[in-house]
C-alpha cells in the first residue's frame, strides 16, 4: 500500500501515521520507553536509598550526561555519515547490556554507589550518539516530506510521554513491592521491541555527506551554519541554559517525595507520572492543532510558564498540588523542545541535518547534568524547596534574556 492510499486511513492529526516505518518505531519506541522510565525511576530511589544524598543524586545525572556534553558534537558528524538504522541497532543494543548488567548487580545485593556511576557514563555514551541519530532519524521515517515532520515530531513526543506517565508509575509499584531489580530486567526485555522495529523497516538510500574530508572539517561545517544563523544560534543556546537552570531541578523529586511529602517510592513514580501528563497534554495539543500556533510565539509562552511552575513545587507540601505544578514543568518541556526541534528541522539542510541537531543534542543532554550537578549540591546545603526557588528565579530571568539577545526567535513560524 502506498502512502497516498494508506493517506485515507489516518485522520490529519496523525498523518504521519501513513508512513509504515513510523508506525513501526512509534510501536516500538513506545514498548522501550515505558521501561527506560521503569528504570529512571527505579534507579533514582536506589542511590537515594544507598547514599541518602542529594548530591549524589545530581552526580549520577551529571555522569550519564557528562558523555552527551563530551561528544554529541562529533556524533553528529557520525549520524551524516553512516546508515542511521544501523547507528540505532547499535546503540539500542548497548542499552539493552548495560541495563541486563543493572539487574543482575542489584539482584544479586550486590550493587554499589560506583557501579551505577559506571553504568550511568557508559549509557551516557550511548545516548551521545542514539540522541542526534534519532532526531535526524524522523526525517527518513516519513520519507523525506517535511510537511509530516511537526506531526512526527509531535507524535513521537506524545507516544514518549504516554511512556512517561505510564513508566514511572509501574516503576514506583515494582520497586514498593519487589524492589529494584526487577523494574531493571523489564527494561532490558524492552529494547528488544524497538530492535525487532527497525529490523523491519525499508528505508530508501540514506543521505550522507559525500567525499573524503576529514571529520573535523565536516564538524566545522556544522559550527559555522549555526553562527551564521542567529535564531538557530539563539535555539540552541536557550536550550542549554533552560535545560541547565530549570531541568536539573528535576532530579530532586525523590527527595521532594520521601522528605517534603513523605509519599515513598510510589508518590515519587506518581510525581513523574504527573510531569508525564502535562507534557502528553502538549504533544497531543501540538499534535491535533500545532500547525496553527505561532510557533516562536507558542515557544516563548513556554518558557515563561516555566519558573512560576518550579516556584509551586517549591513551596508546595500537599502532594495533589506538587501533582500539577509538575504537570504545567511537563508541558514547558515539552513544548519547548517540540517547537525548538520542528524549527531547526524546517531551517537546516538535510546534508547538514546530523551535526546541527548533535548541536542541539548537546544543549539539551550536556547541560542538564550540570545543572543536575549543582542543584544536587545547593539542595544539601539549602533543602530542596529553597534550591528549586533558586532555579525558579533563574528561569524568570533567562526569559529576560532570551528576549534581549535573540529577538529573532520569537518570529519563528
Amino acid at each position: 500500500m502506498n502512502v497516498a492510499t494508506s493517506a485515507a486511513r489516518w485522520p490529519r492529526a496523525l498523518r504521519a501515521m501513513r508512513h509504515r516505518n513510523f508506525r513501526l518505531f512509534f510501536a516500538g519506541q513506545l514498548i522501550s520507553v515505558i521501561g527506560t522510565w521503569m528504570q529512571s525511576t527505579a534507579q533514582q530511589w536506589l542511590v537515594y536509598r544507598i547514599t541518602g544524598s542529594q548530591t549524589s543524586l545530581g552526580m549520577v545525572a551529571f555522569v550519564n550526561f557528562l558523555p552527551v556534553l563530551l561528544f554529541s558534537l562529533f556524533m553528529g558528524v557520525v549520524v551524516d555519515r553512516a546508515p542511521r538504522r544501523r547507528l540505532l541497532l547499535l546503540t539500542q543494543s548497548w542499552f539493552l547490556l548495560l541495563a541486563t548488567v543493572l539487574a543482575t548487580l542489584t539482584a544479586l545485593g550486590v550493587v554499589q554507589y560506583w557501579h551505577l556511576l559506571l553504568l550511568a557514563g557508559l549509557l551516557g555514551i550511548g545516548n551521545a550518539l542514539d540522541m542526534p541519530t534519532r532526531q535526524a532519524f524522523v526525517v527518513e521515517m516519513v520519507d523525506q516530506e517535511k510537511s509530516d515532520m511537526l506531526n512526527a515530531i509531535g507524535l513521537n513526543s506524545m507516544m514518549f510521554n504516554l511512556a512517561r506517565i505510564v513508566g514511572p508509575a509501574i516503576g514506583g509499584a515494582v520497586v514498593a513491592t519487589l524492589g529494584e531489580a526487577p523494574a531493571f530486567a523489564i527494561n532490558a526485555a524492552t529494547y528488544l521491541a524497538v530492535i525487532f522495529a527497525l529490523l523491519l523497516m525499508r528505508l530508501p538510500p540514506a543521505v550522507t555527506v559525500s567525499g573524503p574530508r576529514r571529520p573535523l572539517e565536516n564538524l566545522r561545517d556544522g559550527v559555522a551554519y549555526l553562527v551564521r544563523r542567529r535564531e538557530v544560534l539563539g535555539l540552541v543556546v536557550m536550550v542549554a541554559a533552560f535545560s541547565m537552570v530549570g531541568f536539573g531541578t528535576l532530579t530532586l523529586l525523590p527527595v521532594f517525595a520521601r522528605d517534603i511529602l513523605q509519599t515513598g517510592a510510589q508518590g515519587f513514580g506518581q510525581l513523574l507520572s504527573s510531569q508525564g501528563v502535562g507534557a502528553l497534554l502538549g504533544a497531543v495539543l501540538l499534535v491535533i492543532a500545532g500547525d496553527r500556533f505561532h510557533k516562536g510565539r507558542t515557544l516563548l509562552f513556554s518558557r515563561v510558564l516555566l519558573g512560576p511552575a518550579i516556584a509551586g513545587l517549591a513551596l508546595s507540601r500537599t502532594p495533589w498540588w506538587s501533582m500539577l505544578f509538575l504537570v504545567l514543568v511537563g508541558y514547558s518541556f515539552i513544548t519547548q523542545l517540540i517547537f525548538t526541534n520542528t524549527l531547526i528541522q524546517t531551517v537546516v539542510p538535510d546534508e547538514l541535518r546530523g551535526r546541527v541537531l548533535s548541536t542541539y543534542t548537546w544543549a539539551l543532554g550536556g547541560f542538564y547534568p550540570i545543572g543536575s550537578l549543582v542543584m544536587g549540591y545547593l539542595g544539601d546545603l539549602l533543602g530542596a524547596p529553597g534550591t528549586a526557588l533558586i532555579s525558579a528565579a533563574g528561569c524568570v530571568l533567562l526569559v529576560g534574556l532570551n528576549l534581549w539577545l535573540f529577538p529573532a526567535v520569537q518570529r519563528l513560524n
